[in-house]
């Protein structure tokens, strides 16, 4: 079966920069396919820093995939996440980033290429547009990058190609299966649910226990309450009964005064009386 052109890109890709155009142009050369070998030389020869990822895409290839596969969940999840989780998330996919930057160089540097801050740098960024971009993913997944890559582009549609020997193929493109997706989106959606469900069994158990310690001091207070009716009416009946002897006394006094009262009529009666009776005689 003859190469196709994307295998053909994928080993030029691969080899030492310096290398590049001259396996370029004997590839080209010793293929007996016209049209093919043309293709062959309008390959373009690509960055250090996407070299350094085409490097690392062909020889940890599962490496990769996976944590492409991962970006693609982080990005499909995080419109579910709140600011703390997506803080955090920020920081898993930095880390991530950073870690497979740094097995790049390494990889890079053991083909006898050197890797200057800024390469690094640069390897790092397309690698994090990898992770925000499908088609900066699939870009990168493919072993055939161009130049490197901002985590702030938009490459759906940008008009430069980003990979040589043309686009990136279904296969070459680090994405779950739709089932898996679909797993995964359903498992979302489930998780959603039992986090709603609990929360409202939490918000449940609260409300009945504020129910509880409400029935609790209703309870409290009722039984006081009793207490204290019983209490007074003990206290009513107390009241009555002296009322009743207070207004038996009371007649009774009244009673004693008015009596008393016809004594001092009576004696100032008698005392007006004699007083006449000593006026009426002369005096001797």
């Amino acid at each position: 079966m003859a190469p196709r052109l994307t295998d053909i890109a994928r080993e030029l890709y691969s080899v030492p920069l310096p290398e590049f155009v001259s396996a370029r142009n004997a590839r080209a050369a010793g293929t007996s396919d016209p049209e093919l070998a043309a293709q062959i030389r309008t390959l373009k020869k690509p960055s250090v820093a996407a070299w350094i990822v085409n490097v690392f895409a062909q020889e940890r290839a599962s490496q990769l995939e996976e944590a492409l596969h991962l970006a693609g969940e982080l990005r499909e999840a995080q419109e579910d996440l709140d600011a703390r989780a997506l803080a955090q998330l920020g920081r898993d996919r930095r880390a991530l980033t950073n870690r497979l930057a740094e097995a790049a160089a390494e990889l890079a540097e053991t083909r006898g290429e050197r890797v200057t801050a800024s390469t690094r740098g640069a390897v790092q960024q397309t690698i994090a547009a990898a992770f925000f971009d499908p088609a900066a993913a699939a870009a990168v997944a493919s072993g055939r990058l161009l130049r490197e890559l901002e985590p702030s582009g938009d490459y759906e549609g940008d008009p430069e190609p980003l990979v040589g020997g043309g686009p990136p193929e279904a296969s070459e493109v680090a994405a779950a299966p739709r089932d898996e997706v679909k797993a995964r989106r359903e498992r979302r959606e489930a998780e959603r649910a039992l986090r709603a469900a609990e929360q409202s069994r939490e918000r449940a158990v609260r409300d009945a226990a504020s129910a509880d310690r409400s029935l609790r001091a209703a309870t409290l207070r009722v039984k006081e309450l009793d207490r204290r009716e019983r209490e007074l009416d003990a206290e009513l009946v107390a009241v009555r009964r002296d009322a009743t002897r207070a207004r038996a006394s009371l007649e009774e006094a009244q009673a004693e005064q008015e009596s008393r009262a016809r004594a001092v009529d009576d004696a100032e009666e008698a005392v007006a009386h004699a007083r006449r009776g000593v006026e009426d005689r002369p005096a001797d």
